[in-house]
């Protein structure tokens, strides 16, 4: 295969997991930091935004580098020839808010977005948040950030209040997603309630292990409940080299098939693998591994395996260098840095050439 190295040709990279914030929802966060919670978020939380002050700890400088969008974060970009970044709420997003709270926030933090996407429009695309505590508020503000904002799809952070989207209640926002032909990225969160007990030693809450779990858990129960037989063109995204969910495939399809002869699961038209590859993309955000790529593009195609880093969280050199050296050809890495993005999260092509110095 081809290796970057030996390529003269400039490759755009756009990273596709990027996270942000605002001053308005940290300060809201460091409110929810300081209640009585129980909830596992809380220790992420608490570390971000109620550190002390002068805090130089990696945690205690991240509320910083989240909510900085044009100085330090350029910087970054251009020491290491990242044209985009796709820009989202960092988790937990608006979604430990009332609902009130939620939708006011999140709408604020949408004009943000779109403020500073207009203001470096090479080097930006964002993807919107909303507050699904209010299922059909959360439609309206879809679609005025899609049609108004011009936004280039959602994020969400896995479960609300210990719920997932295979409850009927939040159908009416994954149908406002479904007309508008907009991705939505499932980010993890800390684990729900009934998930939450075995993450809480060893530093299992989060990254190591828990938000894997969560999310994965997440996209299973969409794909069994039956939920892209009502919503087929639904695209979804998870993180994290698909949070490991299509190494599942064949016990996946095996199993579901005996749940569905015995009664325990609903009978649905396709295999849960079918479903995955159907209305689903992945990116490699925090997974550096050549193994887990490849694995990941001979099992879903290289059309649904996108390049991210993981920003702030995870640096950017060594992001880019693993994109860069992986054992792909040149055809496969141009869609892997940003083909794949351009079009699934409708970012004109003509723009990203003229980005990317072509």
């Amino acid at each position: 295969m081809a290796n970057a190295k030996n390529s003269k040709k400039k490759m755009r990279r756009i990273a596709t997991e990027e996270a942000f914030s605002i001053p308005e929802v940290a300060a809201a966060l460091r409110g929810v930091a300081r209640s009585p919670s129980h909830s596992p978020d809380m220790i992420l939380v608490k570390r971000i935004y109620d550190a002390p002050p002068n805090d130089k700890s990696p945690m205690g400088v991240m509320k910083d580098r989240l909510i900085d969008l044009e100085d330090e974060r350029l910087r970054d970009m251009d020491e290491n020839s990242v044209d985009m970044q796709i820009l989202s709420l960092t988790a937990p997003g608006v979604q430990m808010f009332d609902a009130d709270t939620a939708t006011e926030l999140a709408a604020l933090a949408n004009d943000r977005l779109a403020e500073v996407i207009k203001r470096h429009p090479g080097r930006f695309a964002g993807l919107a948040t909303f507050a699904p505590q209010s299922p059909k508020r959360a439609a309206k503000e879809m679609d005025r950030a899609i049609n108004k904002l011009k936004l280039n799809g959602f994020i969400l952070n896995s479960h609300t209040n210990s719920e997932y989207l295979d409850d009927p209640k939040y159908w009416p926002f994954l149908e406002a997603a479904e007309a508008l032909d907009a991705c939505i990225y499932i980010h993890p969160r800390a684990a729900s309630d009934g998930l939450a007990a075995p993450f809480r030693d060893y530093g299992l809450d989060s990254a190591q292990w828990g938000y894997g779990v969560e999310v994965s858990t997440h996209a299973v129960r969409m794909i069994v409940s039956g939920l892209f037989d009502h919503f087929p063109k639904l695209k979804i995204c998870i993180g994290h080299m698909g949070e490991g969910v299509h190494f599942w495939f064949w016990r996946l399809d095996y199993m579901n098939k005996h749940a569905q002869d015995r009664g325990s699961a609903p009978k649905i038209k396709l295999t849960p693998s079918e479903y995955f590859k159907r209305n689903f993309v992945i990116t490699t955000s925090g997974v550096e591994s050549p193994m887990a790529l490849d694995y990941s593009i001979k099992a879903l195609g290289i059309d649904n395996v996108m390049w991210a880093i993981d920003y702030p969280y995870q640096p950017s050199a060594p992001a880019v260098k693993f994109m860069d050296t992986a054992p792909v050809s040149e055809a496969e890495r141009e869609k892997l840095y940003h083909g794949n993005a351009e079009r699934i999260f409708h970012i004109p092509a003509a723009a990203a050439a003229k980005a990317a110095g072509h």
